[in-house]
């Protein structure tokens, strides 16, 4: 029989993109009076893998990803969404998204992302969030799966995820050392 064990806090990362630069910023600052400090942020990117979006936001769509200094338990997972989710909505315009915020999780394992749609891939956690296994952790990086969104599974962006995992397993070895 397996025993039931607690895992390791995960560090919390995010996607944030919109048509205003200005906007990801101001979102970013509202993110940091939610969840803590950012200590990582992306350069500022296209989001061009897809014009899914545009529709809705607008062209094109500028990105930034950004990770937290604090470590959460996994299952906050499901609240950080929710609270996105509200933020997102204090910026629509005639219904329409001005901002998009993804958040997620790094573990040593595997990069997860939160959403509220259902796929064969996802898990289902709770209050109609689900996660989504985005990137596995193997053979010293992180590597993309058959699902996995074309902008995740770009290796720049893997790169920045591999920085991130880095500064992660520190604060994880930090952590032992001081229990």
């Amino acid at each position: 029989m397996s025993q039931p064990q607690i895992p390791n806090h995960v560090k919390l990362i995010a996607s944030i993109f919109s048509v205003e630069n200005s906007l990801i910023d101001e979102v970013m600052i509202k993110l940091t009076e939610k969840f803590g400090s950012i200590d990582w942020t992306s350069p500022e990117l296209f989001f061009d893998r897809t014009k899914y979006y545009a529709r809705e936001m607008g062209w094109p769509l500028h990105r930034r990803f950004i990770s937290f200094s604090g470590l959460i338990p996994a299952e906050e997972l499901v609240q950080v969404k929710l609270a996105t989710n509200e933020f997102e909505k204090e910026y629509l315009d005639h219904g329409n998204r001005q901002v998009n915020i993804d958040p997620g999780y790094i573990s040593a394992e595997r990069l997860i992302l939160a959403t509220g749609k259902n796929y064969i891939h996802r898990v289902y956690l709770t209050k109609g969030i689900y996660a989504d296994l985005t990137l596995l952790f193997k053979k010293g990086g992180f590597r993309s799966v058959e699902w996995t969104y074309p902008d995740y599974a770009n290796p720049d962006i893997i790169d920045y995820f591999n920085e991130i995992r880095k500064t992660y397993m520190a604060q994880i070895m930090e952590k032992r050392r001081l229990d």
